[in-house]
Protein backbone atom coordinates (compact mmCIF):
# COMPACT_ATOMS: atom_id res chain seq x y z
CA UNK A 1 0.00 0.00 0.00
CA UNK A 2 1.18 3.56 -0.61
CA UNK A 3 2.47 5.77 2.57
CA UNK A 4 -0.17 7.26 4.68
CA UNK A 5 -0.21 10.27 7.49
CA UNK A 6 -2.67 10.86 9.33
CA UNK A 7 -2.40 13.82 12.12
CA UNK A 8 -4.75 13.66 15.35
CA UNK A 9 -4.58 17.42 17.23
CA UNK A 10 -7.00 18.70 20.29
CA UNK A 11 -6.48 22.09 19.17
CA UNK A 12 -8.57 23.41 21.96
CA UNK A 13 -10.61 26.06 19.77
CA UNK A 14 -7.52 27.89 18.03
CA UNK A 15 -7.91 29.63 22.17
CA UNK A 16 -3.73 28.93 22.23
CA UNK A 17 -2.32 28.48 26.29
CA UNK A 18 -0.41 30.25 28.81
CA UNK A 19 -1.33 32.26 31.59
CA UNK A 20 -3.61 34.59 29.94
CA UNK A 21 -6.20 31.68 29.03
CA UNK A 22 -7.33 31.88 32.87
CA UNK A 23 -7.69 35.40 33.20
CA UNK A 24 -10.01 37.56 34.17
CA UNK A 25 -11.42 34.36 35.30
CA UNK A 26 -10.81 30.29 34.73
CA UNK A 27 -11.39 29.63 31.57
CA UNK A 28 -12.03 32.38 29.93
CA UNK A 29 -9.76 31.63 27.54
CA UNK A 30 -12.67 29.30 26.07
CA UNK A 31 -14.35 32.53 24.80
CA UNK A 32 -11.83 34.46 23.20
CA UNK A 33 -10.40 32.54 19.71
CA UNK A 34 -7.43 34.03 18.65
CA UNK A 35 -6.83 34.45 14.79
CA UNK A 36 -3.06 34.00 15.06
CA UNK A 37 -3.45 30.69 17.10
CA UNK A 38 -5.71 29.81 14.24
CA UNK A 39 -3.02 30.62 11.98
CA UNK A 40 0.43 29.32 13.14
CA UNK A 41 -1.86 25.63 13.66
CA UNK A 42 -2.67 26.15 10.47
CA UNK A 43 0.63 26.60 8.91
CA UNK A 44 2.42 23.82 11.37
CA UNK A 45 -0.56 21.34 9.87
CA UNK A 46 0.24 22.80 6.22
CA UNK A 47 3.86 21.70 7.37
CA UNK A 48 2.99 17.87 8.12
CA UNK A 49 1.45 17.09 4.63
CA UNK A 50 -0.96 14.93 5.89
CA UNK A 51 -3.05 12.45 4.21
CA UNK A 52 -6.08 13.00 7.18
CA UNK A 53 -5.93 15.28 10.03
CA UNK A 54 -8.59 14.65 12.94
CA UNK A 55 -9.11 17.83 14.83
CA UNK A 56 -10.72 17.97 18.17
CA UNK A 57 -12.55 20.67 19.77
CA UNK A 58 -12.63 22.74 16.75
CA UNK A 59 -15.17 25.80 16.61
CA UNK A 60 -17.38 25.38 13.25
CA UNK A 61 -18.17 29.45 13.31
CA UNK A 62 -19.80 30.39 16.78
CA UNK A 63 -19.12 34.20 18.21
CA UNK A 64 -16.43 33.37 19.69
CA UNK A 65 -14.68 32.97 16.93
CA UNK A 66 -16.65 35.74 15.06
CA UNK A 67 -17.98 33.28 12.97
CA UNK A 68 -15.33 31.99 11.24
CA UNK A 69 -15.56 27.99 10.86
CA UNK A 70 -11.93 26.85 11.72
CA UNK A 71 -12.30 23.38 10.31
CA UNK A 72 -13.53 24.76 6.96
CA UNK A 73 -10.46 27.82 7.26
CA UNK A 74 -7.90 25.36 7.63
CA UNK A 75 -9.21 23.05 5.17
CA UNK A 76 -9.37 25.89 2.25
CA UNK A 77 -6.13 27.28 3.63
CA UNK A 78 -4.78 23.48 2.77
CA UNK A 79 -6.14 23.19 0.00
CA UNK A 80 -7.90 20.04 1.90
CA UNK A 81 -11.82 18.53 1.14
CA UNK A 82 -13.42 19.49 4.92
CA UNK A 83 -16.12 17.40 6.56
CA UNK A 84 -17.20 18.21 10.23
CA UNK A 85 -19.54 17.34 12.62
CA UNK A 86 -20.98 18.86 15.30
CA UNK A 87 -20.10 16.93 18.16
CA UNK A 88 -23.91 17.67 20.59
CA UNK A 89 -26.66 15.60 19.43
CA UNK A 90 -29.12 17.86 16.89
CA UNK A 91 -31.85 17.51 19.45
CA UNK A 92 -29.44 18.35 22.58
CA UNK A 93 -30.26 20.97 24.81
CA UNK A 94 -26.67 22.47 24.14
CA UNK A 95 -27.85 23.29 20.51
CA UNK A 96 -29.57 26.77 22.51
CA UNK A 97 -26.24 27.58 23.87
CA UNK A 98 -24.65 29.80 20.62
CA UNK A 99 -21.21 28.63 21.60
CA UNK A 100 -21.20 25.14 22.87
CA UNK A 101 -23.51 24.52 19.40
CA UNK A 102 -20.59 25.06 17.26
CA UNK A 103 -18.07 22.96 18.48
CA UNK A 104 -17.05 20.19 17.39
CA UNK A 105 -14.21 17.21 15.64
CA UNK A 106 -13.65 17.26 12.51
CA UNK A 107 -11.87 15.28 9.57
CA UNK A 108 -9.54 16.60 6.77
CA UNK A 109 -9.17 14.35 4.20
CA UNK A 110 -6.54 15.55 1.32
CA UNK A 111 -7.60 15.32 -2.35
CA UNK A 112 -5.77 12.29 -2.90
CA UNK A 113 -7.81 10.87 -0.46
CA UNK A 114 -10.25 8.43 -2.52
CA UNK A 115 -13.75 7.35 -0.28
CA UNK A 116 -14.73 9.77 2.18
CA UNK A 117 -18.11 8.00 3.44
CA UNK A 118 -19.48 9.81 6.90
CA UNK A 119 -21.69 8.67 9.62
CA UNK A 120 -21.65 10.06 13.19
CA UNK A 121 -23.17 8.10 16.11
CA UNK A 122 -25.12 9.36 19.44
CA UNK A 123 -23.93 8.29 22.75
CA UNK A 124 -25.18 9.86 25.78
CA UNK A 125 -25.57 13.59 25.34
CA UNK A 126 -22.53 13.95 22.96
CA UNK A 127 -22.17 12.57 19.88
CA UNK A 128 -18.61 11.79 20.38
CA UNK A 129 -17.39 9.60 17.47
CA UNK A 130 -17.03 10.52 13.80
CA UNK A 131 -16.09 7.85 11.11
CA UNK A 132 -14.46 8.34 7.81
CA UNK A 133 -14.45 5.35 5.54
CA UNK A 134 -11.59 5.01 2.65
CA UNK A 135 -11.42 2.86 0.17
CA UNK A 136 -8.98 0.38 1.77
CA UNK A 137 -9.39 1.44 5.77
CA UNK A 138 -11.61 3.46 8.25
CA UNK A 139 -10.78 5.97 10.83
CA UNK A 140 -12.87 6.61 14.12
CA UNK A 141 -12.52 10.38 15.56
CA UNK A 142 -13.06 10.19 19.24
CA UNK A 143 -13.61 12.44 21.56
CA UNK A 144 -14.34 10.76 25.00
CA UNK A 145 -16.07 11.67 28.02
CA UNK A 146 -14.46 13.04 31.29
CA UNK A 147 -16.88 11.15 33.09
CA UNK A 148 -15.65 7.57 33.69
CA UNK A 149 -19.03 6.13 33.61
CA UNK A 150 -19.58 7.52 30.30
CA UNK A 151 -16.17 7.29 28.93
CA UNK A 152 -16.89 3.49 29.10
CA UNK A 153 -20.06 3.36 27.30
CA UNK A 154 -18.74 5.42 24.79
CA UNK A 155 -15.57 2.34 24.51
CA UNK A 156 -18.24 -0.29 24.60
CA UNK A 157 -20.04 1.49 21.40
CA UNK A 158 -16.65 2.27 20.13
CA UNK A 159 -15.98 -1.81 20.50
CA UNK A 160 -18.99 -2.43 18.72
CA UNK A 161 -18.42 -0.19 15.86
CA UNK A 162 -14.91 -1.93 15.39
CA UNK A 163 -16.56 -5.20 15.77
CA UNK A 164 -18.75 -4.51 12.41
CA UNK A 165 -16.04 -3.17 10.41
CA UNK A 166 -14.48 -5.75 7.43
CA UNK A 167 -11.78 -2.81 6.36
CA UNK A 168 -8.63 -2.36 8.82
CA UNK A 169 -9.45 0.17 11.42
CA UNK A 170 -8.01 3.41 13.07
CA UNK A 171 -8.93 5.02 16.34
CA UNK A 172 -7.80 8.39 17.50
CA UNK A 173 -8.19 11.43 19.35
CA UNK A 174 -8.98 12.51 22.55
CA UNK A 175 -9.37 9.40 25.09
CA UNK A 176 -9.15 11.66 28.32
CA UNK A 177 -8.09 8.51 29.73
CA UNK A 178 -6.13 9.97 32.77
CA UNK A 179 -4.48 6.45 33.62
CA UNK A 180 -3.07 6.66 29.82
CA UNK A 181 -3.62 3.14 28.35
CA UNK A 182 -3.97 1.04 31.31
CA UNK A 183 -7.44 2.24 31.05
CA UNK A 184 -8.25 1.00 27.72
CA UNK A 185 -6.41 -2.11 27.69
CA UNK A 186 -9.27 -4.69 27.78
CA UNK A 187 -11.09 -2.42 25.56
CA UNK A 188 -7.88 -2.45 23.04
CA UNK A 189 -7.36 -6.22 23.41
CA UNK A 190 -10.92 -6.49 22.75
CA UNK A 191 -10.90 -4.63 19.78
CA UNK A 192 -7.63 -6.12 18.31
CA UNK A 193 -5.88 -2.63 18.69
CA UNK A 194 -2.47 -1.64 19.18
CA UNK A 195 -1.51 1.57 20.54
CA UNK A 196 1.08 3.27 17.91
CA UNK A 197 2.33 5.34 20.48
CA UNK A 198 4.78 2.29 21.35
CA UNK A 199 6.98 4.74 23.87
CA UNK A 200 3.96 6.21 26.17
CA UNK A 201 4.82 9.53 25.25
CA UNK A 202 2.38 12.32 26.67
CA UNK A 203 0.54 14.55 25.26
CA UNK A 204 -0.73 16.41 27.64
CA UNK A 205 -0.28 19.73 29.35
CA UNK A 206 1.36 20.70 26.31
CA UNK A 207 3.88 22.35 27.85
CA UNK A 208 5.22 19.80 30.69
CA UNK A 209 3.68 17.09 29.14
CA UNK A 210 2.21 14.31 32.13
CA UNK A 211 -0.56 12.42 30.67
CA UNK A 212 -1.22 10.34 27.59
CA UNK A 213 -4.52 11.45 26.66
CA UNK A 214 -4.41 11.30 23.17
CA UNK A 215 -4.01 8.09 21.37
CA UNK A 216 -3.58 6.65 17.59
CA UNK A 217 -5.09 2.85 18.09
CA UNK A 218 -4.49 0.79 15.03
CA UNK A 219 -5.73 -3.00 14.25
CA UNK A 220 -4.80 -6.08 11.63
CA UNK A 221 -3.98 -4.62 7.85
CA UNK A 222 -2.98 -1.59 9.19
CA UNK A 223 1.32 -1.55 9.44
CA UNK A 224 2.82 1.33 11.52
CA UNK A 225 5.77 3.14 10.21
CA UNK A 226 6.54 5.68 11.95
CA UNK A 227 4.76 8.31 15.23
CA UNK A 228 5.19 11.59 16.70
CA UNK A 229 4.31 13.78 18.92
CA UNK A 230 6.29 17.35 17.83
CA UNK A 231 6.24 19.43 20.68
CA UNK A 232 4.29 22.63 19.40
CA UNK A 233 2.41 24.88 22.04
CA UNK A 234 -0.48 25.75 19.77
CA UNK A 235 -2.55 24.48 22.18
CA UNK A 236 -3.16 22.32 25.45
CA UNK A 237 -2.87 19.16 23.91
CA UNK A 238 0.48 18.14 21.49
CA UNK A 239 -0.37 16.49 18.33
CA UNK A 240 0.05 13.00 17.52
CA UNK A 241 1.44 12.15 13.95
CA UNK A 242 1.05 8.56 12.79
CA UNK A 243 2.59 7.61 9.17
CA UNK A 244 1.54 3.93 8.59
CA UNK A 245 0.93 1.95 5.49
CA UNK A 246 -2.15 -0.63 4.49
CA UNK A 247 -0.76 -4.28 3.84
CA UNK A 248 -2.29 -5.47 0.41
CA UNK A 249 -5.14 -7.82 0.83
CA UNK A 250 -5.04 -7.25 4.54
CA UNK A 251 -7.12 -10.44 6.24
CA UNK A 252 -10.50 -9.21 7.56
CA UNK A 253 -10.08 -9.16 11.57
CA UNK A 254 -11.24 -12.15 12.83
CA UNK A 255 -14.54 -10.75 14.89
CA UNK A 256 -15.94 -10.22 11.26
CA UNK A 257 -14.82 -13.76 9.75
CA UNK A 258 -16.15 -15.68 12.92
CA UNK A 259 -19.45 -13.64 12.36
CA UNK A 260 -19.63 -14.43 8.31
CA UNK A 261 -19.03 -18.05 8.68
CA UNK A 262 -21.46 -18.69 11.29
Amino acid sequence: GMPMRLVAYNIRYATGTGPAFHLPVPGAGYLRSNRQVLDRITSFLRGLDADIIGLIEVDTGSIRTGMVNQARFIADELGHYSTYQCKYGEDSINQLVPIVRKQGNAFLAAPRVHGERFHYFDTGIKRLIIELELDEFVVFLVHLSLKFRHRHYQLRHLHELIRRQSKPVIVAGDFNTFWGDHEIYLFMQAAGLRNANVEGKPSYPSRWPRKELDFILYGEGIEPMAFDVPSVQLSDHLPLVFDFEVTAGARPRVGAAASADA
